[in-house]
C-alpha cells in the first residue's frame, strides 16, 4: 500500500476523533498524477452536501502540463465515495459546529486510490503547546537512549 500523500498538520491542528476510508472519484488525466504523489491535501476539508460526501480544495497537480485538457481545474470539487450510513453519520456530525471533516492521507489499495477522512475537533492554542512540548521530550528520550 502506497502512501501518495498526507496532510501532516491535520494531527497538529486538530484532535482525531473517527477515521474513515473513502474512494476518491478523479478524472483518467489525476489517477496518474496522484500515483506519482503530485495531489496536496494543505488546506483541504471535506463537506457532506446533498447526500454527497465532497472533498474541497484539494490540490492535483498534472502529470504532464502539456497534455492536460485547457478547462482542466486542479482544485476542482472531487466527490468521494461512502456508504449511506457513513454518510448520513457525517452529516449527523458535522452539524455539530465543534466538529469538521479533514481529509488526512491518500493511498491505493489494490488498483483503487483510498482517501482516508476523519472526524476531528479544532485543537485550541494551549493543546497544540502540549503537542510540542510531548513531541520533544519524547525526542530527548530517543536520543538518550540511542547514546547508550
Amino acid at each position: 500500500m502506497a502512501n501518495y500523500g498526507g496532510n501532516r498538520k491535520a494531527y497538529f491542528n486538530y484532535e482525531i476523533l473517527e477515521k474513515y476510508e473513502a474512494g476518491i472519484e478523479l478524472l483518467g488525466v489525476e489517477v496518474k498524477s496522484v500515483r506519482s504523489g503530485k495531489m496536496s491535501l494543505e488546506g483541504a476539508f471535506v463537506v457532506v452536501r446533498g447526500g454527497e460526501v465532497f472533498l474541497i480544495n484539494a490540490n492535483v497537480e498534472p502529470y504532464q502540463a502539456n497534455n492536460i485538457p485547457k478547462d482542466y481545474d486542479p482544485l476542482r470539487n472531487k466527490k468521494l465515495l461512502l456508504t449511506k450510513k457513513e454518510i448520513d453519520k457525517l452529516a449527523e456530525s458535522e452539524k455539530n459546529k465543534s466538529l469538521t471533516i479533514v481529509p488526512i492521507s491518500v493511498y491505493n489499495k489494490g488498483r483503487k486510490i483510498k482517501i482516508e477522512i476523519a472526524l476531528a475537533k479544532g485543537k485550541r492554542k494551549l493543546d497544540k503547546r502540549e503537542t510540542i512540548k510531548k513531541r520533544e521530550t519524547d525526542r530527548e528520550i530517543r536520543r538518550e537512549y540511542k547514546e547508550r
